[in-house]
């Protein structure tokens, strides 16, 4: 069982319930933001197993899930594709406007997403999405703008944490059953 950061607020609970996208950051979220470059100029990235297990079991929950960097790499897409991700928009200078075309390729408003990030390219998205988590090594304005702050650093669980997190809300806050009037 994962131990919070701090208290989940009974309002950021209630809209995690809602989350039906989750964006992340690539650099310092799903790795722990150090970059490894070979001789030969490859790059090597390490991705932490459980985080992938969580992705899983979020989107077999019916939760999408993107990732927006402002890096492209080789290693994140094979990762990505690995997981089934479907939305992956990398070498972004701009997050906002990636979430603009996310929110035009999915239909779903921003507002039901959710965003883990870690640096200040983050800010802008963290302004626009119902939920925004951070990870415990983030920036310090990144912390204090976040809804949530997990425990576990980039790369080193802080996506699972957040799945978890949006799943046990899903559990607890079913969203309501549709009227059909």
């Amino acid at each position: 069982m994962n131990r919070l950061a701090q208290p989940l607020p009974e309002a950021v609970r209630r809209q995690a319930a809602t989350v039906a996208l989750l964006i992340l950051d690539v650099d310092g979220v799903l790795t722990d933001g150090r970059l490894y470059y070979g001789d030969d100029g490859s790059e090597i990235k390490a991705f932490h197993a459980r985080d992938g297990s969580a992705m899983k079991r979020l989107m077999a929950a019916g939760v999408g899930l993107a990732a927006i960097s402002g890096r492209t790499s080789p290693a994140t897409a094979r990762r990505l594709r690995e997981l089934g991700v479907a939305h992956h928009y990398a070498g972004v200078e701009h997050k906002a406007e990636a979430l603009d075309a996310l929110c035009a390729a999915t239909g779903i408003d921003a507002e039901r997403m959710a965003h883990l990030g870690d640096d200040l390219p983050d800010l802008p998205l963290f302004e626009r999405v119902g939920v925004a988590f951070a990870v415990a090594d983030a920036h310090p304005q990144v912390r204090a703008s976040a809804h949530w702050v997990t425990t576990a650093s980039g790369g080193a669980g802080a996506v699972q944490e957040v799945c978890d997190l949006i799943l046990a809300a899903k559990l607890q806050c079913p969203a309501p059953a549709s009227s059909g009037a």
